[in-house]
Formats: structure tokens, C-alpha cells, sequence
């Protein structure tokens, strides 16, 4: 019982950025109306407002992944999701009919799930290609963990003469935020190294507090100063104690949807372009979480499946539609559960404490948002290396599966996308083995996957060849 607990704990302290980060993706930009999310009239409103049911959305549907699924996945807002509406979707509808195709592509999946076609799809993955997606998800894991702390950061570069990633800034190391991390890495380490119960939340939790008394005390402030970039600055959250610990949760976003306005305003086949990509992200973006967080728990079987993959997929599924009907964008299963299995969560008690905390950080976001990134990535970091020993099970022999299988890998931390990976790797797979003489081992839900991921890759070119903006 005290493992699931820290390990729902961990698992909180591991995702908590969503409160604040959400918020800030979909609560600051306007849509084709030129309204925020609600109707609100000034962003800090809409901020409250977004922040207050992302809690809402993680904290019911986590605790129902507990309840029905029965393993240790926290859910909450797809990040990649958030922003494809921000950027992509709002512009062109209003939010409410946003949340609409959401809704939709929620319901979608969840029929999939029904009628076991979702469950299928998983089982006719071969058994190296699931092995190099955890491989890929502990790799994602550990990058996710160095670039949102700076200690890996982005390489700004318009002529593309530079490497798209550098060591801290200008290949250097230094500031109050860059020696937390260093300190919750190396700490992390050791504990759990030492077999040390707890290790992942006493990183973090040790690393906040030194967070707390840098920033008391030399004050790095915030990475972004009136639009301009301070190098030494804390990634999101700034750890300071905050004058005001509770807050009132606005819950007005909760069916502010329309399913069927986007149809109307930019068309038929729009709509269901929209609706398509975010299916096909979603759809296999959980399906690779669940493997890589299933493996790294050792809750296979001796098949290498999920045992209730089926009860997982549904609760992702209703999550998805959820996450439209309460205008969060689509919830997902997140990565960031491997910090609670790493900290020995075995059963869906610790989502049901992850959720439970969730919906804490409803009345007390202020405290939330004390934790810095900077404190909780080291332990995405650990984790993530930790998954990716299971690479000495691929059959590196075999050149038909090797290639397919470093594709999936390398590519979904590459292109900060699980479903890019494992759509490269699957493509390959038919084509490889095609020409291997070894076609007839392939399944025939492989053969429709691949083309689809095809048809997804080539999104925007069919877009333009069909004449939708």
C-alpha cells in the first residue's frame, strides 16, 4: 500500500505542469471569433478557468482508470493535442465547435474500443516492435526530462546551419535552475541506486525545496521577461511560496461544446480531416504508452500483452471525449506514470491517489505550481533510462526488425511524438518484411495501419490536393 501512495505521489508531482501549462497553451489564444475559451473577456480568466478543469478532467478520469482500468496511469491533457488546436484548429472555428471535433474524435474511439478493434490493432504488433517502442517511450521520457529542465535546450536557427539541440546555453552550465536539476538527478540516483523506498519522491520533493531557497535568495526569476529570454531563468512554474494558498475552481468550460458547428463553418471534408488527425495521434500515442508503462512494470504476459488492455483502452478512450465535453482538449494516458511504477506503483490505487491529488490542486493550485520543472524532471529522466534496457531483447540479428525497430525508437523522442515513431516503424515493417519473401506473417490490420500512418504523414499535401485550407 505505502508504494502505491508514493507512487501515485510521484506520479502527480511528475504531470503537475499540466495544470499550469494548459492553461497557457489553450487559455491565451483567441479563435476564429476572436473569443477566448468561455467567452472570458481578458486571458487571466480564461487561465482560471481552463486550470480549474484540466484539475477537474486528470483528477475524474485518472481515478477512474484506477477504479476500472486497475493499473498505475495518471491521464490528463494531451499536450501534443492542446496545441494542434491551438495552432491548427482554433484559427478556423470557434472554441465551442472545437471542442466539438474532440468530442467526436472521442466517440470515435471509444466505438473502436467497443468493437475490439483498438485491442486488435495492439495484439498484431510483433513482440520486437512493442519491445522498441518502450525502448522509444524511455528515450522520449528521458529527453522530455532534459529539455524541460534547460539543461538540453532548443538551438534557435533559421538557416538550419546548427544542431537542433545544444548542452545548456551556448554548451554551458550554469544558474540556480540548472544546479536543481543537477542535484535532483544525481540525489534521484543514488537513492535509487541505495534501493532507497520513496527515492523518486524524495528527488523531487528535496529538490523543490532547494528550488524554493535559490530562488529566495538569488532570485533567477522567470525564463521569459516582457517577450525576451533570460538564459538563467526557472522553464515554467517559479518556486516562491505564494501569498495565497487556496483558490475557487471556475467550472463554466464544462459543456461549452458544439459537435456539429465546425461542419457548417468550414466544411464536411475539413471537419473530418481534423477529426482524422487527431484520431490517429490519439489512438496510437496511448496504445505505445500503455506497452512501454506495461513493460516497464513488468505487468505483461507471457505473450507479451496486456493483460485488460481492453478496460486501459476504454477509460483512454471516454477520457478523449471527456476532454472535449469539458473543454480541456482530449486527456490522454501520460508517460510521466513511469515516475510512480519507478517508485513501485503496481495497481490503480495509485491512480486513484494521483487522481485524488488532482482534484486537490483545484482549491490549492497556487501550491502546485511551486514545484518547478527543473525539480521533477530528474526523476523522467531516471525512469526513462531505466526502460531503456529492455533494447537487449530486440533480435538484432534480424535486419527486417532492427531498422523498423530503431525508427520507432529514435524517432518519437526526435519528433517529440510517440504515434510519429511508431507509424515510421510500422510502415517499415510492412515494407521490410515484404521484401524479406515473409508478406504472409504480416497481419492484416498491419497492412491497413501502415497505410493509414502513410496517408497521416502526407496530411498536409492531400489537404492542398483537395483544396482544404
Amino acid at each position: 500500500m505505502g508504494r502505491e501512495v508514493r507512487g501515485g505521489l510521484a506520479t502527480f508531482f511528475a504531470m503537475s505542469y499540466i495544470v499550469v501549462l494548459n492553461p497557457l497553451i489553450i487559455g491565451t489564444v483567441k479563435d476564429a471569433d476572436g473569443n477566448l475559451l468561455g467567452h472570458s473577456g481578458d486571458v487571466p480568466s480564461a487561465i482560471a478557468a481552463v486550470g480549474s478543469v484540466t484539475c477537474l478532467a486528470a483528477g475524474l478520469l485518472t481515478i477512474l482508470m484506477g477504479v476500472v482500468g486497475r493499473y498505475p496511469f495518471a491521464l490528463a491533457v494531451g499536450l501534443g493535442l492542446n496545441s494542434f488546436l491551438a495552432v491548427a484548429v482554433a484559427s478556423k472555428v470557434s472554441w465551442p465547435e472545437a471542442m466539438g471535433l474532440v468530442l467526436i474524435e472521442g466517440i470515435v474511439i471509444t466505438l473502436l474500443v467497443l468493437t475490439k478493434v483498438r485491442t486488435a490493432v495492439l495484439h498484431a504488433i510483433p513482440g520486437d516492435l512493442k519491445t522498441a517502442i518502450s525502448v522509444g517511450i524511455g528515450l522520449f521520457i528521458a529527453f522530455i526530462g532534459f529539455v524541460d529542465s534547460g539543461f538540453v535546450r532548443r538551438v534557435p536557427d533559421a538557416a538550419g546551419t546548427t544542431v537542433p539541440v545544444g548542452l545548456g546555453v551556448n554548451g554551458e552550465l550554469f544558474g540556480g535552475p540548472i544546479v536543481v536539476f543537477v542535484f535532483g538527478l544525481l540525489l534521484t540516483a543514488i537513492l535509487v541506486m541505495r534501493r532507497v523506498r520513496g527515492a523518486i519522491l524524495i528527488g523531487i520533493l528535496s529538490s523543490t525545496v532547494l528550488a524554493i531557497i535559490i530562488e529566495y535568495v538569488f532570485k533567477p526569476g522567470p525564463s521569459v521577461v516582457n517577450g525576451q529570454h533570460v538564459a538563467t531563468g526557472w522553464s515554467l512554474n517559479v518556486p516562491r511560496v505564494p501569498s495565497d494558498v487556496l483558490a475557487l475552481p471556475d467550472l463554466g468550460l464544462i459543456g461549452d461544446v458544439d459537435p456539429f458547428g465546425a461542419f457548417g463553418r468550414i466544411g464536411i471534408l475539413a471537419a473530418v480531416m481534423i477529426v482524422f488527425t487527431l484520431m490517429l495521434s490519439d489512438f496510437f500515442d496511448t496504445m505505445g504508452t500503455v506497452v512501454g508503462l506495461s513493460a516497464e512494470a513488468k505487468l505483461l504476459d507471457k505473450d507479451g500483452q496486456v493483460p485488460g488492455v481492453g478496460r486501459v483502452l476504454f477509460v483512454d478512450s471516454v477520457a478523449a471525449a471527456a476532454g472535449g465535453a469539458m473543454s480541456t482538449s482530449s486527456n490522454t494516458t501520460y508517460i510521466e506514470s513511469a515516475a510512480g511504477i519507478g517508485e513501485g506503483a503496481r495497481t490503480g490505487f495509485a491512480s486513484v491517489v494521483t487522481g485524488l491529488m488532482f482534484l486537490l490542486a483545484m482549491f490549492v493550485a497556487p501550491l502546485v505550481s511551486v514545484v518547478p520543472f527543473e525539480a521533477a524532471t530528474p526523476a523522467l529522466v531516471i525512469v526513462g533510462l531505466a526502460m531503456m534496457s529492455q533494447i537487449r531483447r530486440i533480435d538484432f540479428a534480424d535486419v527486417g526488425i532492427v531498422v523498423p525497430c530503431l525508427l520507432t525508437a529514435v524517432l518519437m523522442p526526435f519528433t517529440y511524438s510517440i504515434a510519429a515513431g511508431l507509424g515510421a516503424g510500422l510502415i517499415s515493417y510492412v515494407i521490410l518484411r515484404s521484401f524479406q519473401g515473409r508478406a504472409r506473417e504480416i497481419h492484416l490490420l498491419l497492412w491497413i495501419v501502415a497505410v493509414l500512418f502513410a496517408l497521416y504523414f502526407a496530411i498536409h499535401p492531400l489537404r492542398q490536393a483537395l483544396g482544404i485550407v
